[in-house]
């Protein structure tokens, strides 16, 4: 007869085989339960396991801290391990976000293998769940059912407001509006906010033999809905190991939010044990704000005791003084609506040891840029340092980089937010430990192992696929204008992002964008921009054209001739060997003879495509798209066929070029062209 030994602690109880196997377990509340916690979670006095707790950009996680084994055991002749076992769980939870109609990221019960590492997790987008190289790899083996309160394009997110089933990424493979049936009224589908703050229960039932995974929601105390929101046939073997940890996981962006979970049961091949609502810890209330602290009361003052005190207050209003000067900020009333996105000046003077040098990733462009470890969250970012002497333009500005800050893609390096000091505007980006792309090409100290064809073939499809949702899947058209190798920012993977929307601008899809006045980086200028000084996805399209050809020849868009001395555009040099039938010498020395011929060949006929001098004649980001990957096919095309007229007004006298530079930029670079002002095109 199987022995069964019952553990009792506090409100949770755990019934487990004799073989040490848990098979069911219950958790009224954690106040006392044996649990991992990791980042920003922690078990409160009253039993709230809180995931996150309102810092910017962190993550938490809450496990079950033995492992469960979801396989049924192998067979007696020494098989391997059979199929997933059928598991429930009910778990009863509450989002508390600091706006009643906006969120954070939401939360997830998961169950990962052993072996999954969180250390190496994201917050934001990724829940603490992944990063940005492993997010969708089959190797994950992680199932689980968010809880997601942001919608994000990239992951094909329904709405802000939904609950999905995901296996080993973030795409939910099934998900719904969040809702309940309601059997009290007729089985009527009920909507409900998870950010509400009010708490809610989810049930999880995955039935091994019929492979069908049901997920329900309800507010609390509400019975279980005898209709699931979501009914899913998906056979988890191929999915959860044997032996997997169960929990949750939750992560914030640059808005405060905080995650609870008030109590959690599971059972192994049975229904989970009911949850005693009486027993359930109250979702935390919005945390008092502080006040100062109580003089304390002398019992007697002496003369000496009236010294001390004068010279501790003259020195405490000193330091207070010196203090304030030195963390001063300049705010404006109109940015209270962009909260969620500041910094504080202290938290980012702290993070870079007060911007010292040897922070310091780079200069050019509007300022410096520094590396910092935010204090709180431990994140690294780069912190751009921006001067300005005008007010004019500064709102509309500060506007539009917080409304870019929102975009989530994995191409775009994220601007985070912002701070704002007299003179003085900061902004906060996702640090990129590879820095940026052409540091790679035109170091030449580096292997060329560091930057093979396979890595700038695939750098160059992250890029297009960065425009390509600029252009194309955002509530308006966002222009880039400053498109080239040193705002291509590299992350730990070697994948490309593209930065610096520091002069981006936006226009509705449709209408004539807004800009008035030229800014780029001489040699990635479209010919038109001579003549009407207006940004359109066509110039972006010419930028990537010549971006296109840097990459694969390793050379610069603009370069002296060491024998006559004149300036030789890039796009003239790859016209006049493809004209003479060499196009294949134009790939950079360091990597030819060990790079895909046939590859190379495309980016450069593709890069000659789109550096054309009419507009109309460029190919759109969409079709870009589609002939890197090799759904549309390139058109035979020749050298002397294409539309290359107007090029040289490109170096004209008359033409003003304004250079920005993301992080790191190169001195090198920086010496093509001038600073614009931070209000150019206002």
């Amino acid at each position: 007869m199987l022995l069964i030994v019952i553990l009792l602690c506090f409100n949770s109880l755990s019934l487990v085989h004799a073989s040490g196997d848990v098979t069911d377990f219950v958790f009224n509340g954690f106040a006392g339960a044996n649990l991992t916690v990791d980042d920003s979670a922690a078990v409160t006095p009253d039993g709230v396991l809180v995931l996150t707790n309102g810092t910017y950009l962190m993550k938490g996680h809450g496990l079950y801290p033995a492992p469960l084994h979801f396989r049924s055991p192998p067979s007696a002749a020494g098989g391997a391990a059979g199929g997933v076992l059928s598991f429930s769980t009910t778990f009863a939870f509450a989002i508390l976000s600091e706006y009643a109609d906006l969120s954070a990221y939401g939360l997830a019960f998961f169950v990962a293998p052993t072996t999954k590492s969180f250390s190496h997790t994201l917050p934001s987008q990724f829940m603490g769940l992944f990063n940005t190289s492993d997010v969708g790899n089959a190797t994950n083996h992680v199932f689980a059912v968010e809880l997601d309160t942001l919608l994000n394009v990239e992951f094909g997110d329904i709405d802000s407001n939904h609950v999905g089933i995901d296996l080993n990424g973030l795409r939910s493979v099934k998900a719904a509006s969040a809702a309940y049936y309601d059997d009290g009224g007729g089985g009527v589908l009920r909507h409900m906010s998870l950010i509400s703050g009010e708490a809610m229960q989810v049930w999880v039932e995955y039935d091994g033999p019929s492979t069908v995974l049901n997920v329900t929601l309800a507010p609390l105390r509400v019975p279980k809905p005898s209709k699931p929101l979501l009914s899913h046939a998906v056979d988890l073997s191929a999915v959860i190991t044997d032996a997997s940890f169960a929990g949750f996981a939750a992560s914030q962006g640059a808005m405060s939010s905080r995650h609870c979970v008030l109590g959690w049961s599971f059972s192994l091949n049975g229904s989970a044990p009911p949850l005693d609502y009486s027993k359930l810890p109250k979702p935390p209330v919005a945390a008092a704000g502080s006040g100062g602290k109580a003089n304390k009361v002398l019992e007697a003052v002496l003369p000496i005791g009236v010294v001390v005190l004068v010279l501790a207050v003259v020195t405490g209003a000193f330091v207070f003084g010196w203090r304030r000067a030195k963390y001063a900020e300049l705010r404006e009333e109109w940015e209270d609506e962009f909260g969620p996105r500041r910094f504080s000046y202290k938290d980012l003077f702290l993070a870079t040891g007060g911007f010292a040098d040897g922070h310091l990733l780079g200069a050019g462009g509007f300022g410096r840029v520094y590396k910092g470890v935010l204090p709180a969250s431990k994140l690294e970012v780069a912190v751009k340092r921006v001067s300005h002497d005008s007010r004019q333009g500064i709102r509309e500005f500060v506007a539009e980089i917080t409304s870019i800050g929102r975009l989530q893609h994995r191409n775009l390096a994220r601007l985070l937010g912002y701070c704002r000091r007299q003179g003085e505007l900061l902004l906060v980006y996702e640090y990129m430990p590879n820095g940026s792309l052409d540091r790679f090409l035109y170091d030449r100290e580096r292997k060329p192992a560091d930057l093979d064809w396979g890595k700038r073939f695939r750098i160059i499809r992250d890029v297009a696929l960065g425009l390509f949702y600029l252009h194309n899947n955002c509530e308006q058209v966002i222009v880039h204008r400053d498109v080239k190798a040193s705002n291509v920012l590299l992350d730990g993977g070697m994948s490309g992002r593209l930065g610096d929307f520091g002069l981006a601008r936006l226009h509705d899809h449709g209408a004539d964008p807004r800009t008035t006045r030229v800014v780029g980086t001489i040699g990635y200028l479209a010919p038109e921009l001579a003549r009407t000084s207006k940004a359109t996805p066509r110039t972006d399209v010419f930028a990537f054209g010549v971006f296109l050809l840097e990459v694969t020849c390793g050379r610069r868009p603009i370069e002296d001739d060491a024998r006559t001395g004149d300036r030789v555009l890039l796009v003239d040099w790859v016209r006049g060997r493809w004209s003479e039938g060499r196009l294949g010498d134009c790939v950079d020395e360091g990597i030819r003879g060990e790079h895909d011929a046939g590859e190379a060949a495309l980016a450069l006929k593709l890069g000659m495509l789109c550096t054309q001098a009419s507009p109309g004649a460029r190919p759109t980001m969409v079709e870009v798209v589609q002939y890197l990957d090799g759904t549309l096919r390139l058109p035979e095309l020749l050298p002397t066929a294409l539309d290359f007229g107007g090029m040289a007004s490109l170096q004209s006298d008359g033409f003003d070029s304004y250079a920005v530079s993301s992080y790191p930029t190169s001195a090198s670079d920086a010496s093509h062209g001038t600073v614009s002002d931070l209000s150019g095109g206002r």
